[in-house]
């Protein structure tokens, strides 16, 4: 292929296109805009310009990649909400024992394994928490551990295409260009390699870079509250009828801790070892805020509170749409309900919503719910409707109503949700169908078995992610149709021409590598995919190493922390500075370009 001179050799459509093209470019590294916004801009500019047909600019939102993620977003929902993915993590925090050593040889390739399943901010999410309890309970600098967690995850996406957006563009650009696409394992010998390259390197040498930082951010205290205080009712057809407190706890659906035990209206004596669960019994619980919207779906266990004065909403509605009615009142100082009782200012007939918790900084509470004086500061959890909670809201007694942080947490589901699992990735392996069918038909199914509610599943799914893949697939599409990547592909000939297949695909994944750290591994890959496919084309080779390395450089973003969310994550937490991503991230960065340039080369020769 020879290239005309620039830019006398491009035509119309091609300028119209580089024009586009830089604009995006600018726009996604200036972050002016919203990602999501610039996707649609895309589009919009695509298809005005006639650069692409109307139906292929729209052609992202029904496209495989953005299927498919959408999808692993409803599953990795399920795998959350029946604390699965938190049982998971738990395991691996048990397995890593004392030595430093040993936690990250444990925890590096176990959120590797679990990223390559789930999307990789749910894992980094998930096992952060874990973490931070290991470096308390260890006494270990937070700073140690999280950045190889945030790597971690950004390597296991590289085991299974459905573990990052960059490898379902690359496989569907491979498709465009008449090449058979990339199935669930076929990058899983590079993936594997770079999981235990990336652990060797922390192991050996990243641990003597890391910084030794306690962090800066207390998660226990950020935004969401725990240990709350209510009452439960031992309904006729509880499950839990004749059982000790011993045998509830086993059963470990809940996770409360008993303070007090009411029977006929008087209180049972402790300790409760031999006392048997009655209906009709009222016990007195710490819990989580997860665990009291549970317990409204829960068959025979009601919230007293509610039991006494009836449900403002119908107790047949889905668990998600009752959190829904749960809204938390932080009590003013100076008000008037200090120092009263729910009972003795009535706070049913004043206000209307039903109180059925309280959170108080530093409280153990262990007296009825409706006998505790109130303080300054306390968080009364509340149920009613708009009106009634509009009561509320009006009275200087209250500071603000905020949002009740707790989902309903389905923790019998999860042999199901592993299952369901499970058979959609091998099913998806096994080429019987078509992987956007195969994983569209694991977040169905997970729907239809109750391990995700429709609501939690519109709602587990990243709609800007979705939108942005959305726009990054007719992006790709154009830079075929127009001749760009023709175009750049014959200017990169002249320069590597003469250079081997792998010094080739250094070169390509050193530019891809920089420019990922400023955008989305999708953009990125949908920018540089096309270009790597007429290269290969040119020089004669098969275009399947050059899409991988493009591909794998995308999620290779380990020199900064803006470069992937999950180093956002961590940034805080881990007390980081920018520079820390350079000098840990810039060895691992080298060692992943030899690893992926070396084995694309060998599985897909030329």
């Amino acid at each position: 292929m020879t290239s005309p001179d620039f830019p006398s050799s491009l035509n119309a459509q091609e300028l119209i296109f580089l024009l586009i093209l830089l604009t995006a470019f600018g726009l996604l590294i200036s972050e002016k805009l919203r990602n999501d916004i610039v996707a649609v801009l895309i589009i919009l500019a695509l298809g005005v310009t006639r650069v692409l047909k109307p139906s292929e600019a729209l052609s992202g939102f029904g496209s495989e990649p953005a299927i498919i993620v959408a999808s692993i977003f409803v599953m990795s929902g399920a795998l959350h909400q029946t604390q699965l993915a938190e049982t998971i993590g738990s395991g691996i925090g048990r397995m890593a024992g004392t030595s430093y050593v040993r936690m990250l040889s444990v925890i590096m390739p176990g959120v590797a394994l679990l990223s390559a399943f789930t999307h990789h901010v749910t894992t980094t999410a998930v096992m952060l928490p874990v973490t931070l309890d290991l470096c308390r309970q260890r006494n270990i600098p937070p700073s140690k551990l999280l950045l190889p967690l945030s790597f971690a995850a950004s390597l296991g996406t590289s085991i299974t295409i459905i573990g990052a957006p960059a490898f379902l563009i690359a496989s569907q650009i491979l498709q465009q260009a008449g090449r058979p696409g990339l199935g669930i394992f076929s990058i899983a010998p590079i993936g594997l390699s770079l999981s235990l390259v990336g652990t060797l390197f922390m192991v050996v040498v990243g641990r003597y870079l890391l910084p030794a930082r306690p962090g800066d951010v207390d998660l226990s205290t950020r935004f969401r509250l725990d240990n709350y205080f209510t009452e439960l009712t031992i309904l006729p057809d509880s499950p839990f009828l004749e059982n000790t407190l011993e045998e509830v706890k086993a059963d470990k659906h809940f996770q409360f801790t008993v303070v007090g035990w009411m029977r006929e209206g008087r209180r049972l004596r402790g300790p409760f070892g031999e006392h048997r669960l009655c209906a009709g019994d009222v016990l007195l619980v710490h819990t989580t805020p997860e665990d009291i919207v549970t317990f409204r779906q829960e068959q025979g266990i009601e919230l007293h509170p509610v039991t006494q004065y009836g449900a403002s909403v119908n107790s047949s509605d889905p668990a998600s749409e009752i959190s829904d009615q749960l809204v938390q009142a932080v009590i003013a100082p100076n008000s008037d309900i200090i120092g009263r009782s729910l009972r003795e200012i009535d706070f049913r007939s004043r206000y209307g919503p039903i109180v059925v918790g309280l959170w108080r900084r530093g409280g153990f509470l262990q007296k009825e719910l409706a006998h505790i004086k109130l303080r300054s500061g306390d968080v009364l959890v509340l149920q009613g409707d708009a009106k009634s909670l509009a009561n509320v809201e009006k009275d200087p007694a209250f500071l603000m109503l905020v949002p009740f942080h707790g989902e309903p947490r389905l923790r019998r589901k999860a042999r199901l949700a592993a299952g369901t699992m499970l058979a959609t990735v091998v099913l998806a392996a096994s080429n019987l169908v078509a992987i956007e069918m195969a994983t569209l038909a694991g977040a169905v199914a997970m729907m239809l078995f109750g391990c995700v509610t429709p609501r939690q599943a519109y709602r587990a799914i990243d709609a800007r992610i979705y939108i942005f893949i959305a726009g990054a697939v007719p992006l790709g599409i154009a830079m075929q149709r127009s001749g760009t990547s023709r175009l750049l592909a014959g200017w990169l000939q002249q320069a590597v021409g003469g250079w081997s297949e792998t010094a080739i695909l250094l070169v390509l994944f050193v530019t891809v590598g920089v420019v990922t750290q400023f955008m989305s591994d999708a953009a990125t890959t949908a920018l540089f995919a096309p270009v790597a496919v007429a290269l290969a084309q040119a020089l004669g080779h098969r275009p399947e190493a050059f899409v991988v390395t493009v591909a794998m450089a995308s999620v290779a973003a380990f020199l900064t922390p803006i470069g992937h969310h999950g180093n956002l994550l961590v940034y805080g937490p881990g007390g980081y500075q920018f520079s820390d991503f350079m000098r840990v991230g810039g060895p691992l960065t080298v060692l992943v370009a030899l690893v992926v340039t070396t084995l694309a080369s060998m599985m897909w020769p030329s």
